[in-house]
């Protein structure tokens, strides 16, 4: 029998096939050296600092995160002692990106200027960067991209790459770069007090990254000066620690507990990634793959354009709700809130994407706003 240990925000760990696994999940934030013995596989989210103290003398032979994001492991220590390693790259995209789109379409003004050919300017086109610049340019969007790791790679992305300072005159700003420290491009407080200074209340700046790429303090001063900019932010410095005082600023427009990438399918898909990479391992033989998940059918739509893209995200997501509860945090003391925000995450409700989705639609075919908008957010457009 494999011993598993998984943090308890893992989704669909009871939809696993029984079989040589045995499953126990506690707290991410929690996971000790205690918890790890006698244990064969670690999988965790980016709350478990997985560092050579908490992996030295452990029996562990495969660690996974369900995360893109890797600045929580330390591979160096898992490769030293012949510990195999994986992460869920691109789980979370999609679930990341209809936050984005979602933020947006809530807000209003911003969707409707980028529709208008105002540009995007995404920061960092990995995973969820790069499917971000295919969604928005599929919905007739104009959109620039700034990478300088990709864009020195010889073999890299086959994009038009964007200088930072070119990114920041652009309408609605998207970050979602990892959090590097490594030069000649490190990504900490990458939106510094100077490039702060560049925006102003015509704009808007999207953080559903890593608390880290923004200075939360250089942006509370900047919230505070005449014409600041338009914020929306799901990650935060200090993490479950959040600075009040930047909740309370009126142009922070939407604020949540790190859960863009929460949706039921992207924590599933991660699941069964994980799953099947102790597969691949060797660790285990006779487990079968996890069973997929149902259909996902959509409420039918009227409207075209702009309003009916709107309504499609609506119908999977209101994310006012999220803002709603974790600004409900901010009246508490400092212990109280940092719970509170881990509890946002643990108890988080299931939000289904609208990617993979099944619209049914009157008619022999459906028309070519119908198709263009269903096609560029992944909605399959079927005939009743």
């Amino acid at each position: 029998m494999i011993r598993v240990l998984a943090d308890e925000n893992m989704v669909g760990l009871d939809l696993l096939p029984p079989g040589e696994m045995d499953i126990r999940t506690v707290p991410g934030r929690l996971i000790s050296r205690d918890d790890l013995k006698g244990v064969d596989v670690l999988w965790v989210r980016s709350v478990t600092e997985v560092s050579e103290a908490l992996v030295n003398d452990s029996t562990l032979r495969f660690v996974g995160t369900a995360t893109a994001g890797l600045e929580h492991i330390d591979q160096a220590a898992l490769s030293a002692r012949k510990i195999d390693f994986m992460a869920a790259a691109g789980a979370n995209a999609n679930s990341v990106v209809e936050y984005v789109l979602a933020s947006l379409a809530e807000l209003g003004e911003p969707w409707e200027r980028l529709e208008r050919g105002e540009t995007l300017g995404v920061v960092g086109c990995g995973f969820v960067g790069a499917l971000l610049v295919s969604v928005a340019r599929s919905m007739g969007w104009s959109v620039k991209v700034h990478d300088p790791w990709l864009a020195q790679d010889p073999g890299g992305a086959d994009e038009e790459w964007t200088s930072l300072a070119e990114i920041l005159e652009c309408t609605v700003i998207s970050l979602h770069c990892s959090l590097c420290y490594d030069q000649l491009w490190p990504s900490y407080h990458l939106i510094d007090a100077q490039a702060l200074a560049s925006l102003d209340g015509s704009q808007w700046l999207v953080n559903a990254a890593r608390g880290a790429v923004i200075d939360n303090s250089a942006l509370l001063e900047h919230l505070g000066s005449e014409n600041p900019v338009n914020c929306i932010l799901d990650v935060w410095e200090g993490e479950p620690e959040f600075n009040k005082a930047l909740v309370a600023c009126p142009t922070l427009k939407i604020a949540t507990a790190h859960i863009a990438g929460y949706s039921w399918d992207a924590k599933w898909q991660a699941t069964q990634m994980l799953y099947l990479g102790v597969l691949d391992t060797g660790l285990v033989r006779t487990l079968l793959p996890p069973k997929l998940n149902a259909p996902n059918v959509l409420e039918p739509v009227s409207g075209i354009g702009s309003d009916l893209a709107r309504q499609l995200i609506g119908q999977r997501y209101n994310i006012r709700e999220d803002d709603r509860q974790f600004r409900s945090l901010a009246t508490l003391a400092i212990v109280e809130r940092a719970a509170g925000f881990d509890a946002l995450r643990r108890d988080y409700p299931c939000r289904r994407e609208l990617r993979g989705s099944e619209l049914f639609f009157s008619g022999p075919s459906a028309s070519q706003e119908l198709t263009r908008i269903t096609q560029a957010l992944g909605v399959s457009a079927l005939s009743t």
